[in-house]
Order: structure tokens, then sequence, then C-alpha cells
């Protein structure tokens, strides 16, 4: 029992720093270890996720408030497609074949990895890349941060709010749909769509993931799926781990948050590839 409990902290420091780094979450750490390495069932893996999301979220959502890497002129507009998307997706569910949805997806990811790879190749900085934006204006939707690893204040533009909507509502649908996890498609629409840079893309995510997540627990708490001596270890690492993981985030330079974030994009999108093949791993 005091060796599931040390795992149980471990697994949870360690998806609170890889969480808070690239925005995430930390359910592609905890679901395997959970199922694989412990044999829990699976439906208690995805509720003990479901408060890693949120632990992580609140975590990393208070330092990064402190140091303004926030953009909470984004997160909210943003939360309003991916929260309309999550709802037509539960109601629509069983409408659409999941083998479709989950290679489209994917796909979608395995592009997303590529074009950010071709970004880390082609460098550049991470301030001036937006154009000109008049409904960003207008929404107030543009921003500024001090990074502490280039030792300078960058301020961004935000530019096609309606792509990055559009991309957020499919964030939201296929969570409704397939019950996964849409951070990587929310830093993907802010820095790839919308053009803001990683930093405050991956910090307004873990926002955005915790008002989300929210929402779907209390479901998770009254059917059972929840289990407090699961996700308490779990959470309390992990509220540590997100607070060391945002530290570091700062001092870490955007070209070496985008290494890392490649392979983990590329790994979740071939996954919901072979997924929809039926192909599990």
């Amino acid at each position: 029992m005091a060796s599931h409990l040390i795992i149980l902290l471990l697994v949870g420091l360690l998806a609170g720093v890889f969480g808070a780094i690239l925005g995430i979450g930390g359910g592609m750490i905890i679901t395997p270890v959970l199922t694989i390495g412990m044999g829990l069932d699976i439906k208690y893996a995805i509720g003990a996720s479901i408060i890693a999301v949120i632990a992580t979220s609140s975590g990393a959502t208070i330092a990064y408030l402190k140091d303004e890497m926030l953009n909470l002129q984004v997160a909210m507009f943003l939360e309003i497609a991916t929260t309309v998307g999550a709802i037509v997706g539960a109601i629509m569910t069983g409408i659409f074949n999941s083998t479709v949805l989950y290679v489209l997806f994917g796909s979608f990811l395995v592009f997303s990895s590529w074009n950010m790879y071709r970004k880390l190749r082609q460098g550049g900085s991470e301030e001036g890349s937006a154009k000109n934006d008049r409904l960003a204006n207008q929404l107030n939707l543009n921003g500024s941060y001090y990074d502490k690893a280039l030792q300078k204040q960058i301020n961004y533009q935000v530019e096609n709010v309606p792509g990055g909507s559009a991309v957020m509502f499919g964030a939201g649908l296929a969570s409704g749909l397939l019950g996964i996890g849409s951070g990587a498609f929310k830093v993907m629409a802010m820095d790839n769509i919308m053009k803001m840079p990683l930093k405050p893309s991956s910090a307004t995510s873990n926002l955005m993931m915790g008002v989300t997540a929210a929402a779907s627990a209390m479901v998770y708490f009254f059917n059972g799926s929840i289990h407090a001596d699961i996700a308490g270890p779990l959470a309390i690492g992990i509220l540590f781990g997100a607070q060391l993981g945002s530290r570091i985030m700062q001092r870490l330079r955007p070209r070496w948050i985008r290494l890392i974030f490649i392979p983990v994009l590329l790994y979740m999108g071939l996954q919901m590839v072979l997924k929809g093949f039926g192909v599990n791993f």
C-alpha cells in the first residue's frame, strides 16, 4: 500500500511537470501507468485523469497568473467554442463512426507536429509573427508577457480568430464524441492557427482544460468512477509538479518547448490513428 502511494505521488509529480510545461494535461502519462502498470480498470483511470487535469490547471494557473503569462481574454473567448463543441459532441455520440473520427483527429495532430517541426527549422522570433487583425483588436485578444529565458518583454498579436474558434469547436467535438482530452488541440489552435507564442498558448491551455474538466468531473463523481485513494495522492503530486513545471517552462526557451512538444504530438496523433484502425498500444 505504501509503495502504491509513493508511485501515485511520483506519477502525479511527473504528470504535473509535463502538463504545466506543454498545456496538455497529464492524462497521457497517468492513464497508461494506472491501467497497464497498476492494472486499474480503465473507467477509474479516466476518472483519476479528470481530477489530474483539474489539479494541473489549478497548480499551473496560479503561477501563470502571477507572472501574467495567461491570456484571459483568449481563454474566455475560445472556451465558448470548446464548450459548445463538447455539448454537440455529447449529443451526437453514436451518430458518427468513431473509426473515422479517430483517424481524422489523429491525422490532424500528426500534421500539426510536422507543421511545428517546420516552424522550428525556420527559426525566427516568437514575437511579431501574426498580422494585424481587426477582430482580434476589437475583442482585445492581443497580449504581452515577460520571457524570463529571453529576458525581455514580448508583445504579440493574435490573428485568424474564426479559424482558431473552429479548431476549438473541433477540439470540444472530439472530446464530447470520443471522450479524449483536447489540450493538444487547444495549444495547436493558438500556436499554429492564431499565431500566439507557444508559452502563452500553453499557459492559456492549462486554464481552459481545468474549466472543461471541472464540468465533466461531476459526471464521473456521481457514477462512482473517482476513487479518493487513487485521485487524492495523484492530485497532491500534480499540484507540486504543476508548480515546478510552470517555473521550468518560464525558464525554457521556446525552441526547447517545441522540441519536447513535437514527439508528444506525433505520439498522440499516431495513437489516435492506430486506435481508429483497431490497434491499441
